[in-house]
């Protein structure tokens, strides 16, 4: 039996009502990601399906950021123009790079019965979810939950110190320096993300770094420094997207924040870069057989095992399971088992599910990608985990969140949906999320 059957079991027999650890929970999850709600229990990782993950996701990091040096000779700019850059974005990104790769990212999978399959990883520090120990939190106030969790031998990571000293490590802080970091979003997304980000800076304090939330229109750069009012900035942490730069303005707004990054004057964590292996058309390239004799025999193992057939949109043949066919003739024949996503959105902007969606439309949108930057890539089939309610149970599928920090894996934010045959599923449209306990 797993760990999940362990639990139902005890907690059908023994366990508080499923309503009982939801109101509890409720009011601690004010201003999280977790928007006031949660779901009825965490979800659990064995040991070896833990491990097995963190190995997964550090060989998949490895294989992302030595793509342009392994692809494309090092040019940085053609990597970005190959999975469908702009040029404006294209810019930013040479001039907001990073001396290394960020670590700094979160795996989002679906877990079949022969385990876990990545939908996209989201690279940089515009990934959300990072407060969710405030739920594991909650969970352990449960005597129940807590006996079992010590029975068992699990823990949880602590995403938010994880993430600090990924911040501290990367923008390379001086040891017992406390820095001042600007939380930065662009000026029309910052208000509905203000109170949260106010929350979340409180959450940094007592962790070492003063966090300053704001737009980032209101940071100068004079006498060699960021300035955020009267404050001088140490580190500016990134939450507006490459797809902001398309904005109108929006070069000229983040020309100060570029300008003293290239000069040294300030830190951005995660620079601009960490966008481009987060992009969809990265993993196409993973995914592309003509590329496999770029990589060791352990990462071609990982990739197998977590990544599923995907490949950018592009007129011509390509290789589905050993055999040249031609794309779009594929991608028309196999509609129910494909999805069709753009590289460089995020938050499930733009993707379109094969088997909801009629075939007249379908070949409409295949034609509209053709040669654009979107990739096709082959459907998951999870499978949905129990949860107890008050009078029984019922079905979510879950999507898995696996944090990357500099130390490796730092912990889970796991969303579900009831929408059983899959679907874009994230917190703005009406997801209900978890938290994971694992053993070592």
């Amino acid at each position: 039996m797993s760990l999940t059957d362990d639990y139902l079991a005890a907690a059908a027999e023994r366990g508080p009502k499923a309503s009982a650890i939801l109101s509890a929970a409720a009011p601690k999850l004010d201003a999280t990601t977790f928007l006031g709600r949660c779901l009825s229990r965490p979800a659990f990782l064995g040991a070896t399906e833990y491990r097995q993950l963190k190995a997964d996701l550090d060989l998949l990091h490895s294989a992302l950021t030595r793509l342009p040096e392994r692809v494309f000779g090092g040019d940085l700019a053609e990597f970005a123009r190959y999975v469908g850059l702009t040029e404006p974005q294209v810019q930013a990104v040479s001039r907001g790079r990073g001396p290394a790769p960020s670590r700094m990212g979160r795996a989002d999978m679906y877990r079949d019965e022969q385990g876990f399959h990545l939908l996209e990883i989201n690279m940089g520090s515009t990934v959300g979810g990072v407060d969710n120990p405030v739920l594991n939190a909650a969970m352990l106030e449960h005597p129940f939950i807590a006996e079992f969790v010590a029975a068992n031998q699990l823990t949880n990571a602590e995403t938010m110190e994880d993430v600090v000293r990924t911040i501290l490590t990367e923008a390379k802080v001086p040891t017992g320096v406390r820095p001042v970091m600007a939380i930065a979003d662009f000026p029309d997304s910052y208000p509905d993300l203000e109170r949260q980000l106010h929350k979340s800076a409180e959450m940094l304090a007592p962790l070492g770094i003063d966090a300053l939330p704001c737009p980032v229109d209101a940071l100068e750069y004079r006498d060699d420094r960021i300035w955020l009012g009267d404050r001088a900035i140490d580190v500016v942490f990134r939450l507006f997207m490459i797809e902001d730069v398309l904005k109108p303005g929006a070069v000229e707004m983040l020309e100060p924040v570029l300008q003293a990054s290239e000069r040294g004057h300030v830190s951005i964590f995660t620079p601009l870069d960490a966008e481009l292996y987060g992009s969809k058309g990265s993993l196409a390239l993973l995914s592309d057989e003509a590329y496999r004799d770029r990589y060791p025999a352990d990462e071609l193992a990982a990739l197998d095992r977590i990544l599923p057939w995907t490949r950018m949109v592009r007129s011509g043949p390509v290789t589905v399971d050993g055999q040249r066919v031609d794309l779009l003739e594929h991608a028309i024949a196999n509609r129910e088992e494909l999805v069709l996503k753009p590289t460089a959105l995020h938050g499930g902007d733009g993707v379109l599910l094969g088997w909801q969606t009629d075939e007249a439309t379908w070949a409409d949108r295949l034609a509209e990608a053709m040669d654009n930057p979107w990739v096709l890539q082959r459907r998951i089939r999870p499978v949905p985990e129990e949860f107890l309610t008050d009078d029984g149970s019922e079905q979510w599928l879950l999507t898995w969140g696996a944090f990357l920090v500099s130390g490796g894996l730092g912990g889970f934010l796991i969303r579900g949906s009831q929408e059983l045959d899959g679907g874009v599923v994230n917190m703005a449209t009406g997801a209900t999320a978890t938290c994971c306990f694992y053993q070592l």
